[in-house]
């Protein structure tokens, strides 16, 4: 079987019953791999599918929200997004400098602003529950850090975390 979606296209179903779509799309002029995917297609709601292609056409949004839940973070010098930035600063020591696209003077500010959207991983049958429904996930240098820092979104389009991944 297959499910039939106007911006997915048909999102064909893997042997096991489960559902996967990936595609890459420009976000600003950087590439951002995009993907979805659920266990079983009939654990997807039908509005799930029009969730995420909304929040796909609306990704500029999402990644600026994304930056500002990560902001909001560095006050609590405990957490993730604070020992992320300083593992980050640690270990590219003089080569942060050619990675920041602003210095405004204030470090983690810069480092947030010059971090890159790598990723969006949808879950369409996480829809209203109390996983994540969709994983940005950013790194300020994929090829140097081994780390990155991912932000979970609700089906309501609400943050519900941030968290450091290695």
């Amino acid at each position: 079987m297959a499910i039939e979606h106007d911006y997915f296209g048909i999102i064909a179903t893997e042997p096991g019953g489960g559902v996967y779509w990936s595609d890459n799309i420009d976000v600003g002029e950087q590439p951002v791999s995009i993907s979805l995917s659920a266990p079983d297609e009939h654990d997807i709601p039908a509005d799930a599918l029009d969730l995420a292609a909304a929040m796909i056409l609306a990704l500029e949004g999402f990644d600026l929200r994304s930056r500002e839940a990560m902001l909001s973070e560095v006050d609590d010098r405990t957490s993730e997004v604070t020992e992320y930035i300083v593992q980050a600063v640690h270990e590219l020591g003089d080569d942060l400098e050619d990675l920041l696209v602003d210095e405004s003077g204030d470090q983690d500010v810069d480092v947030i602003r010059s971090m890159t959207l790598l990723s969006v991983a949808f879950a369409p049958h996480q829809h209203g529950g109390d996983d994540a429904f969709a994983l940005f996930e950013y790194s300020l240098d994929a090829d140097q850090l081994d780390g990155v820092l991912m932000v979970a979104y609700n089906s309501d389009g609400e943050v519900t975390g941030v968290t450091s991944e290695d």
